[in-house]
Protein backbone atom coordinates (compact mmCIF):
# COMPACT_ATOMS: atom_id res chain seq x y z
CA UNK A 1 0.00 0.00 0.00
CA UNK A 2 1.66 3.25 -1.12
CA UNK A 3 2.43 6.01 1.54
CA UNK A 4 0.32 9.21 1.22
CA UNK A 5 1.92 12.12 3.49
CA UNK A 6 -0.10 14.92 4.13
CA UNK A 7 2.42 17.22 1.50
CA UNK A 8 4.51 17.11 -1.29
CA UNK A 9 6.78 19.27 -2.80
CA UNK A 10 6.04 20.28 -6.25
CA UNK A 11 9.30 20.01 -8.17
CA UNK A 12 10.00 21.20 -12.26
CA UNK A 13 11.33 18.84 -14.35
CA UNK A 14 15.38 17.92 -13.51
CA UNK A 15 16.32 19.31 -16.95
CA UNK A 16 14.62 22.57 -16.53
CA UNK A 17 16.29 23.18 -13.38
CA UNK A 18 19.74 22.18 -14.43
CA UNK A 19 19.35 24.48 -17.73
CA UNK A 20 18.09 27.11 -15.09
CA UNK A 21 21.22 27.06 -12.86
CA UNK A 22 24.06 26.79 -15.65
CA UNK A 23 25.34 29.94 -15.65
CA UNK A 24 25.79 29.98 -11.59
CA UNK A 25 28.56 27.75 -12.95
CA UNK A 26 29.72 30.94 -14.84
CA UNK A 27 29.25 33.71 -12.66
CA UNK A 28 30.58 31.99 -9.56
CA UNK A 29 27.99 34.14 -7.55
CA UNK A 30 26.08 31.90 -5.76
CA UNK A 31 25.11 34.38 -2.71
CA UNK A 32 25.02 37.79 -1.90
CA UNK A 33 21.80 39.46 -4.35
CA UNK A 34 23.29 37.69 -7.66
CA UNK A 35 21.28 37.93 -10.90
CA UNK A 36 19.15 34.77 -10.08
CA UNK A 37 17.98 35.96 -6.67
CA UNK A 38 17.23 40.04 -8.62
CA UNK A 39 15.21 38.14 -11.26
CA UNK A 40 13.12 36.14 -9.12
CA UNK A 41 12.41 39.34 -7.16
CA UNK A 42 11.32 41.44 -10.16
CA UNK A 43 9.01 38.57 -11.22
CA UNK A 44 7.55 37.64 -7.87
CA UNK A 45 6.77 41.66 -7.71
CA UNK A 46 4.54 41.17 -11.19
CA UNK A 47 3.00 38.13 -10.31
CA UNK A 48 1.86 38.80 -6.71
CA UNK A 49 1.09 42.34 -7.49
CA UNK A 50 2.98 43.89 -4.73
CA UNK A 51 4.82 47.38 -4.92
CA UNK A 52 8.03 46.57 -3.74
CA UNK A 53 9.37 42.92 -2.74
CA UNK A 54 12.23 41.56 -0.38
CA UNK A 55 13.74 38.75 -0.77
CA UNK A 56 14.68 35.82 2.44
CA UNK A 57 16.15 32.73 3.35
CA UNK A 58 12.89 31.47 4.73
CA UNK A 59 9.72 33.16 5.92
CA UNK A 60 10.48 33.22 9.32
CA UNK A 61 13.32 35.69 9.32
CA UNK A 62 11.72 37.58 6.44
CA UNK A 63 8.56 37.95 9.57
CA UNK A 64 11.62 39.03 11.81
CA UNK A 65 13.08 41.61 9.97
CA UNK A 66 9.75 43.44 8.51
CA UNK A 67 8.90 43.76 12.25
CA UNK A 68 12.47 44.84 13.31
CA UNK A 69 12.74 47.44 9.85
CA UNK A 70 9.58 48.76 11.82
CA UNK A 71 11.42 49.66 14.77
CA UNK A 72 8.12 48.42 16.34
CA UNK A 73 8.06 48.80 20.71
CA UNK A 74 5.45 47.83 22.99
CA UNK A 75 2.22 44.89 21.89
CA UNK A 76 1.59 43.19 19.21
CA UNK A 77 -2.07 41.99 18.65
CA UNK A 78 -2.22 38.48 16.56
CA UNK A 79 -3.79 35.16 16.83
CA UNK A 80 -2.74 31.67 18.33
CA UNK A 81 -4.16 29.76 15.87
CA UNK A 82 -1.10 29.74 13.80
CA UNK A 83 2.03 28.16 13.43
CA UNK A 84 4.64 29.41 15.66
CA UNK A 85 6.86 31.21 13.25
CA UNK A 86 4.59 34.24 13.92
CA UNK A 87 4.19 34.24 17.48
CA UNK A 88 8.12 33.32 18.42
CA UNK A 89 9.17 36.45 15.54
CA UNK A 90 7.24 38.71 17.61
CA UNK A 91 8.57 37.59 20.80
CA UNK A 92 11.98 37.64 19.35
CA UNK A 93 11.86 41.37 18.53
CA UNK A 94 10.88 42.08 22.13
CA UNK A 95 7.29 42.71 21.59
CA UNK A 96 4.71 41.16 23.59
CA UNK A 97 1.99 39.30 22.03
CA UNK A 98 -2.08 39.62 22.66
CA UNK A 99 -4.02 37.51 21.43
CA UNK A 100 -7.04 37.75 20.09
CA UNK A 101 -9.92 35.28 19.16
CA UNK A 102 -11.02 33.64 15.47
CA UNK A 103 -13.91 33.61 13.48
CA UNK A 104 -15.42 29.86 13.80
CA UNK A 105 -15.86 29.91 10.07
CA UNK A 106 -12.68 31.44 8.26
CA UNK A 107 -10.35 30.21 11.33
CA UNK A 108 -8.81 33.85 10.91
CA UNK A 109 -8.71 36.56 13.56
CA UNK A 110 -12.07 38.12 14.65
CA UNK A 111 -12.09 41.45 14.02
CA UNK A 112 -14.87 42.63 16.14
CA UNK A 113 -12.37 40.80 19.22
CA UNK A 114 -9.70 43.82 18.06
CA UNK A 115 -10.54 46.96 19.34
CA UNK A 116 -11.04 45.86 23.20
CA UNK A 117 -7.22 44.72 22.86
CA UNK A 118 -5.91 47.84 22.17
CA UNK A 119 -4.16 49.60 24.88
CA UNK A 120 -1.78 52.61 24.70
CA UNK A 121 1.37 50.35 24.04
CA UNK A 122 -0.81 48.65 21.14
CA UNK A 123 1.65 49.68 18.00
CA UNK A 124 0.55 46.96 15.68
CA UNK A 125 -1.35 43.87 14.55
CA UNK A 126 -0.18 40.87 12.76
CA UNK A 127 -3.33 38.98 11.57
CA UNK A 128 -2.71 35.75 9.72
CA UNK A 129 -4.40 34.20 6.50
CA UNK A 130 -4.74 30.69 7.65
CA UNK A 131 -5.17 27.72 5.12
CA UNK A 132 -5.47 30.28 2.28
CA UNK A 133 -8.58 32.27 3.59
CA UNK A 134 -7.86 35.45 3.58
CA UNK A 135 -8.99 37.98 7.32
CA UNK A 136 -11.56 40.59 7.13
CA UNK A 137 -9.02 42.99 5.41
CA UNK A 138 -11.54 45.89 4.99
CA UNK A 139 -12.34 45.70 8.83
CA UNK A 140 -8.98 45.21 10.22
CA UNK A 141 -7.82 48.23 7.58
CA UNK A 142 -10.16 50.72 9.39
CA UNK A 143 -9.28 49.48 12.74
CA UNK A 144 -5.81 49.96 12.16
CA UNK A 145 -6.20 53.39 10.18
CA UNK A 146 -8.48 54.86 13.49
CA UNK A 147 -6.10 53.75 15.66
CA UNK A 148 -2.49 54.93 13.97
CA UNK A 149 -1.54 51.26 14.10
CA UNK A 150 0.63 49.13 11.42
CA UNK A 151 -0.80 45.96 9.82
CA UNK A 152 1.28 43.25 8.98
CA UNK A 153 0.11 40.18 7.38
CA UNK A 154 1.26 36.75 8.24
CA UNK A 155 0.34 35.42 4.44
CA UNK A 156 2.70 32.29 4.53
CA UNK A 157 -0.52 30.44 3.50
CA UNK A 158 -1.99 32.62 0.51
CA UNK A 159 0.90 32.83 -2.26
CA UNK A 160 -1.45 34.01 -5.06
CA UNK A 161 -4.45 34.51 -3.61
CA UNK A 162 -6.41 37.32 -4.74
CA UNK A 163 -9.62 39.10 -3.09
CA UNK A 164 -11.63 40.37 -6.38
CA UNK A 165 -9.00 42.02 -8.38
CA UNK A 166 -6.75 42.93 -5.67
CA UNK A 167 -3.64 40.53 -5.13
CA UNK A 168 -3.17 39.51 -1.62
CA UNK A 169 0.30 40.99 -1.16
CA UNK A 170 -1.28 44.60 -1.43
CA UNK A 171 -3.26 44.62 1.77
CA UNK A 172 -2.02 46.07 5.37
CA UNK A 173 1.58 47.61 5.11
CA UNK A 174 3.53 44.64 4.76
CA UNK A 175 3.06 40.94 4.28
CA UNK A 176 5.44 37.93 5.06
CA UNK A 177 5.03 35.01 2.04
CA UNK A 178 7.12 31.93 2.63
CA UNK A 179 8.40 29.67 0.13
CA UNK A 180 9.12 26.89 2.56
CA UNK A 181 9.47 23.54 -0.02
CA UNK A 182 5.65 22.59 1.06
CA UNK A 183 3.96 25.52 0.23
CA UNK A 184 2.12 26.28 -2.96
CA UNK A 185 4.97 28.00 -4.25
CA UNK A 186 8.46 27.15 -3.07
CA UNK A 187 12.32 28.09 -3.27
CA UNK A 188 13.76 24.99 -1.16
CA UNK A 189 13.43 27.39 1.34
CA UNK A 190 12.56 31.08 1.20
CA UNK A 191 10.65 33.81 2.14
CA UNK A 192 9.96 37.16 1.36
CA UNK A 193 8.51 40.49 2.28
CA UNK A 194 5.94 42.52 0.50
CA UNK A 195 5.99 46.24 1.27
CA UNK A 196 3.87 50.06 0.06
CA UNK A 197 6.74 52.07 2.00
CA UNK A 198 9.93 52.15 -0.39
CA UNK A 199 11.98 53.39 2.67
CA UNK A 200 11.87 50.27 3.91
CA UNK A 201 13.89 48.67 0.91
CA UNK A 202 17.15 49.74 2.61
CA UNK A 203 16.32 48.49 6.10
CA UNK A 204 15.18 44.89 5.16
CA UNK A 205 18.19 44.96 3.23
CA UNK A 206 20.67 45.91 6.08
CA UNK A 207 18.26 43.77 8.32
CA UNK A 208 19.05 40.72 6.47
CA UNK A 209 22.83 41.09 5.93
CA UNK A 210 24.15 41.71 9.28
CA UNK A 211 23.10 45.08 10.09
CA UNK A 212 25.51 46.59 7.29
CA UNK A 213 24.57 49.21 5.54
CA UNK A 214 27.70 49.55 3.47
CA UNK A 215 31.11 47.79 3.97
CA UNK A 216 32.20 50.09 6.64
CA UNK A 217 29.20 50.91 8.15
CA UNK A 218 26.82 48.81 10.28
CA UNK A 219 23.88 50.69 11.45
CA UNK A 220 21.80 47.95 12.93
CA UNK A 221 22.41 44.32 14.98
CA UNK A 222 21.14 41.84 12.31
CA UNK A 223 21.76 38.40 11.03
CA UNK A 224 21.71 36.95 7.88
CA UNK A 225 18.78 35.84 5.92
CA UNK A 226 19.64 36.30 1.91
CA UNK A 227 18.39 34.23 -0.43
CA UNK A 228 20.82 31.82 -2.48
CA UNK A 229 21.10 31.88 -5.90
CA UNK A 230 19.97 28.16 -6.08
CA UNK A 231 17.00 28.70 -4.33
CA UNK A 232 16.12 31.82 -6.45
CA UNK A 233 16.72 29.22 -9.49
CA UNK A 234 14.01 26.80 -8.24
CA UNK A 235 11.77 29.59 -7.58
CA UNK A 236 12.13 30.71 -11.01
CA UNK A 237 11.03 27.88 -12.38
CA UNK A 238 8.31 26.73 -10.03
CA UNK A 239 6.55 30.19 -11.15
CA UNK A 240 6.51 29.01 -14.56
CA UNK A 241 4.17 26.13 -13.09
CA UNK A 242 2.39 27.65 -10.11
CA UNK A 243 -1.04 28.20 -11.38
CA UNK A 244 -1.45 24.89 -13.16
CA UNK A 245 -0.09 23.53 -9.93
CA UNK A 246 -2.92 25.25 -8.30
CA UNK A 247 -5.29 23.98 -10.03
CA UNK A 248 -4.61 20.21 -9.68
CA UNK A 249 -4.60 21.30 -5.85
CA UNK A 250 -8.35 22.85 -6.61
CA UNK A 251 -9.35 19.66 -7.94
CA UNK A 252 -8.14 17.21 -5.32
CA UNK A 253 -10.28 19.56 -2.41
CA UNK A 254 -13.10 19.91 -4.99
CA UNK A 255 -12.89 15.99 -4.88
CA UNK A 256 -12.50 16.11 -1.12
CA UNK A 257 -15.77 18.24 -0.97
CA UNK A 258 -17.96 16.21 -3.18
CA UNK A 259 -17.15 12.45 -0.77
CA UNK A 260 -17.22 14.67 2.76
CA UNK A 261 -19.48 17.06 2.03
CA UNK A 262 -22.70 16.91 4.57
CA UNK A 263 -21.20 13.87 6.59
CA UNK A 264 -22.41 14.66 10.61
CA UNK A 265 -20.02 15.58 12.80
CA UNK A 266 -17.38 16.60 9.79
CA UNK A 267 -17.14 20.32 9.19
CA UNK A 268 -15.46 21.48 6.00
CA UNK A 269 -12.93 24.22 4.55
CA UNK A 270 -15.07 26.72 2.44
CA UNK A 271 -14.13 28.73 -0.11
CA UNK A 272 -15.01 32.24 0.38
CA UNK A 273 -16.89 34.60 -1.98
CA UNK A 274 -14.72 37.15 -4.52
CA UNK A 275 -11.45 35.47 -3.31
CA UNK A 276 -9.12 33.47 -5.94
CA UNK A 277 -8.25 31.00 -3.48
CA UNK A 278 -4.90 29.13 -4.00
CA UNK A 279 -5.96 25.57 -2.11
CA UNK A 280 -3.17 25.51 0.10
CA UNK A 281 -4.32 23.19 3.04
CA UNK A 282 -7.69 21.52 3.41
CA UNK A 283 -8.43 21.61 7.43
CA UNK A 284 -11.79 19.38 8.60
CA UNK A 285 -13.20 19.62 11.96
CA UNK A 286 -14.30 16.67 13.56
CA UNK A 287 -16.74 16.74 16.53
CA UNK A 288 -16.69 13.24 17.99
CA UNK A 289 -20.51 13.65 19.99
CA UNK A 290 -21.92 13.69 15.86
CA UNK A 291 -19.43 11.56 13.85
CA UNK A 292 -18.03 9.19 16.89
CA UNK A 293 -14.90 9.70 16.35
CA UNK A 294 -12.04 12.41 17.69
CA UNK A 295 -9.56 14.51 15.69
CA UNK A 296 -6.94 12.47 17.27
CA UNK A 297 -8.82 8.91 16.73
CA UNK A 298 -9.10 9.77 13.09
CA UNK A 299 -5.64 10.39 12.65
CA UNK A 300 -4.46 7.90 14.24
CA UNK A 301 -6.77 5.36 12.61
CA UNK A 302 -5.45 7.11 8.95
CA UNK A 303 -1.95 6.38 9.80
CA UNK A 304 -2.38 2.66 9.81
CA UNK A 305 -3.49 2.70 6.59
CA UNK A 306 -0.41 4.34 5.70
CA UNK A 307 -2.10 8.08 5.05
CA UNK A 308 -0.74 10.73 7.44
CA UNK A 309 -2.22 13.77 7.62
CA UNK A 310 -1.65 16.57 10.20
CA UNK A 311 -2.89 18.45 13.62
CA UNK A 312 -2.25 21.84 12.48
CA UNK A 313 -2.49 24.23 14.08
CA UNK A 314 -2.16 21.90 17.36
CA UNK A 315 -1.60 23.31 20.41
CA UNK A 316 -2.35 27.13 19.74
CA UNK A 317 0.86 28.97 20.39
CA UNK A 318 0.07 30.82 23.72
CA UNK A 319 -0.09 27.11 25.26
CA UNK A 320 3.72 26.93 24.27
CA UNK A 321 5.20 25.55 27.06
CA UNK A 322 7.92 28.61 26.37
CA UNK A 323 5.59 30.50 27.71
CA UNK A 324 5.38 29.41 30.78
CA UNK A 325 1.44 29.79 31.22
CA UNK A 326 1.87 33.68 30.28
CA UNK A 327 -0.94 33.92 27.91
CA UNK A 328 -4.45 32.27 29.34
CA UNK A 329 -5.71 30.68 26.90
CA UNK A 330 -9.00 30.74 28.00
CA UNK A 331 -9.03 34.32 26.65
CA UNK A 332 -9.28 32.48 22.98
CA UNK A 333 -12.05 29.67 23.48
CA UNK A 334 -12.84 29.39 19.46
CA UNK A 335 -9.06 28.67 18.73
CA UNK A 336 -8.31 26.41 21.58
CA UNK A 337 -11.98 24.38 20.02
CA UNK A 338 -10.69 24.49 16.67
CA UNK A 339 -7.26 23.33 17.40
CA UNK A 340 -8.81 20.14 19.29
CA UNK A 341 -11.07 19.21 16.59
CA UNK A 342 -9.05 20.27 13.23
CA UNK A 343 -7.21 17.86 11.20
CA UNK A 344 -5.60 18.62 7.57
CA UNK A 345 -6.04 16.06 5.13
CA UNK A 346 -3.28 15.20 2.69
CA UNK A 347 -3.12 18.07 -0.25
CA UNK A 348 -0.30 18.39 -3.06
CA UNK A 349 -0.86 18.61 -6.72
CA UNK A 350 -0.04 15.29 -7.75
CA UNK A 351 -2.63 13.93 -5.31
CA UNK A 352 -4.90 11.63 -7.49
CA UNK A 353 -8.50 11.24 -6.99
CA UNK A 354 -7.62 7.77 -6.38
CA UNK A 355 -5.84 8.55 -3.49
CA UNK A 356 -8.64 11.11 -2.54
CA UNK A 357 -11.58 8.16 -2.76
CA UNK A 358 -8.75 6.28 -0.67
CA UNK A 359 -8.39 8.73 2.27
CA UNK A 360 -11.97 9.42 2.19
CA UNK A 361 -13.29 6.07 2.38
CA UNK A 362 -11.07 5.27 5.39
CA UNK A 363 -13.09 8.50 7.13
CA UNK A 364 -16.37 7.49 5.98
CA UNK A 365 -16.31 3.79 7.10
CA UNK A 366 -14.85 5.53 10.92
CA UNK A 367 -17.81 7.12 10.81
CA UNK A 368 -19.94 4.28 10.65
CA UNK A 369 -18.52 2.64 13.25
Amino acid sequence: MQKINVTRSSMPDLEEYIEEIKDIWDTRWLTNMGGKHNALQDKLASYLSAPHISLFTNGHLALEAVLAAMDLKGEVITTPFTFASTTQAIVRNGLTPVFCDIDPKTYTMDPNKIEPLITADTCAIVPVHVYGSVCDVTAIEAIAEKHHLKVIYDAAHTFGVRVGARGIASFGDASMFSFHATKVFHTIEGGCVAYHDEALTQKLRIQKNFGMQDAEHYPEVAGNAKMNEFQAAMGLCNLRHVDAEIQKRKTAVHRYMERLSDVPGITLWQEQPGVTHNYAYFPVLFDKEVFGKSRDEVSDLLATQDIFARKYFYPITSAFSCYDGKFPIAKTPIAEAVSKQVLTLPLYADLSAEDVDRICDVILNLGRR
